[in-house]
């Protein structure tokens, strides 16, 4: 009787949890309600089953529950032996009920169907663009996204993994005329236009990861070597968070993008401040002196995507207001960041000491004499100069 009364709780509880709690879905800002309407059939069904069996359950533990004398059918104590061929007999000639069989897989089949039928039929349109849709691939790579779109002519150039670099991280061809227009955007956000279909491509450099934006009710997962897509329409505008959902890494929690969502005008000038292929493989201009190179650098690079030059948390250690600090690092010992601990970093990651609190994760990127120059020389305008002489101070222990 406990039994019965402990899962009758159970279910109670559940249900009651269910109706009550906070945990809902985020507000839609998509043409996906097809994807909350599956969910809610999801649960009503797995609901009734879940009630179903439990309650059945409880129901079979008191309608069968022991009872002081109570002998199975085949056993044979206590009773005659006739008694007992004619029980047996009766045990053997009924071991099973096929009617409650036949009925139990037809229950079962219908409830699955219901369960994949709509899921299927979403997932078909879901992975099926309109043919006007805004084309944008997506490129994940630990712990980064970055987004490609296609310029004038309206197509995207051919990638092959051989012409991969760090100034050419989507592998664009360079021989490929459609790919010199192609707009690259590597800040980790992207912009969308208010009510046009978008088609997102998505692909993987290095490991699996997964894109993930909650309010567009939109995921794929992004599998090294394929390619996948969807689509979604945008119907709200504001300023939505995506996110990796694949665990990639010690990174992974970092791995968040944000898209926002714009009237066409807003578009229209947010897209013409932005870098094309073409642009980014010209040698970083002169102009500004050396630390307007670091910046084209460092976006060049991809740098900015693992340190933020605003203060916010990324990968690695935001580049405002470090140059200049007492930093703790990672095996307890403090150092002053100046151009010496810069250099010695950027030169070889793992080998320097890095600051407390970042994984040592950070590539071994190749640079010019000049290019390290110039990328100190940026991030020392994000900081605070240190006291005179402080650049000759050795790293503390």
């Amino acid at each position: 009787m406990i039994m019965a009364a402990v899962l009758a709780l159970i279910v109670v509880a559940s249900v009651v949890f269910h109706a009550v709690n906070p945990w809902w879905f985020t507000p839609l800002a998509s043409n996906w309600k097809s994807m909350d309407d599956t969910i809610t059939i999801t649960l009503v069904i797995t609901g009734i089953f879940f009630v179903g069996v439990n309650l059945f359950l409880a129901y079979t533990v008191v309608r069968y529950r022991h009872r002081e004398g109570d002998r199975a059918a085949h056993e044979p104590l206590g009773r005659s032996e006739g008694e007992n061929r004619s029980r047996r007999r009766r045990y053997l000639s009924e071991p099973e009920n096929k009617r409650l069989e036949r009925w139990l897989i037809g229950i079962s089949a219908v409830g699955i169907m219901a369960l994949l039928a709509p899921g299927l039929v979403v997932y078909a349109s879901y992975v099926k663009a309109p043919p006007d849709a805004l084309t944008v691939e997506v490129l994940g790579q630990q712990w980064q996204w970055r987004f490609r779109m296609p310029g004038g002519d309206h197509k995207l150039g051919l990638t092959e993994t051989r012409f991969v670099t760090p100034t050419n991280p989507f592998g664009l061809d360079p021989s490929d005329p459609a790919g010199q227009d192609d707009i690259l955007v590597s800040d980790q956000e992207i912009h969308v236009p208010l009510g046009r279909p978008v088609h997102m491509i998505l692909r993987s450099h290095d490991v699996l990861h997964d894109f993930f934006a909650p309010n567009f009710r939109a995921r794929m997962n992004m599998v090294p070597g394929q390619i996948s897509t969807f689509w979604f329409t945008p119907t709200v505008a504001g300023r939505f968070e995506a996110m990796c959902s694949q665990l990639c890494g010690v990174g992974h929690p970092n791995m968040r993008a944000f898209v926002v969502v714009e009237d066409a005008a807003a578009y229209q000038a947010w897209l013409k401040d932005l870098q094309t292929f073409a642009m980014t493989q010209r040698p970083p201009s002169t102009e500004g002196g050396p630390a307007a190179q670091g910046r084209a650098l460092a976006d060049a690079k991809g740098c900015v995507a693992c340190h933020s030059i605003d203060g916010s948390p990324r990968v690695g250690p935001s580049w405002k207001g470090l140059y200049g600090k007492n930093e703790t690092l990672r095996d307890g010992g403090t150092a002053l960041v100046d151009d010496a601990y810069l250099r010695a970093f950027i030169r070889d990651p793992q080998a320097a000491r890095g600051v407390k609190g970042f994984a040592p994760v950070m590539p071994k990127i190749p640079l010019s004499d000049d290019e390290l120059s110039a990328l100190v020389a940026f991030i020392r305008t994000l900081g605070a100069a240190p006291p005179a002489g402080a650049s000759e101070q050795k790293a503390q222990r």
